[in-house]
């Protein structure tokens, strides 16, 4: 029996690999705090006592922190405020030595 679901064209799938580029990118410029707790919060779909737990922050520094690292994806994505990021060009960023893993869990409190 053929499958029914709609398999995007390729130019469809480039994009998508383009977008998830350009997020990259923007959430590595992101400060090391901002960026755990938008993916902890955002990408992993943690609770933000989960992520104050994880972190070993307050929740108030979670809800402020990732408050302030999705309004610099934002600008940095070029989307409106208060709107979705959307496709853009990649940021000119080419060192991705200062990369951390963000399924990297520490365990008790983070340097300030």
């Amino acid at each position: 029996m053929p499958d029914d679901r709609a398999v995007p064209a390729g130019g469809e799938q480039a994009g998508s690999v383009d977008d998830r580029d350009a997020v990259v990118r923007a959430l590595l410029t992101l400060p090391t705090k901002q960026r755990r707790v938008v993916v902890l919060r955002h990408l992993l779909d943690l609770s933000e006592s989960e992520v104050a737990a994880e972190l070993g922050i307050p929740v108030g520094t979670v809800k402020s922190t990732a408050s302030r690292g999705l309004a610099r994806l934002r600008e940095l994505l070029g989307a409106p405020d208060g709107a979705a990021p959307g496709p853009t060009a990649p940021t000119t960023q080419t060192s991705l030595t200062t990369r951390t893993s963000p399924t990297a869990r520490t365990s008790g409190r983070t340097s300030r």
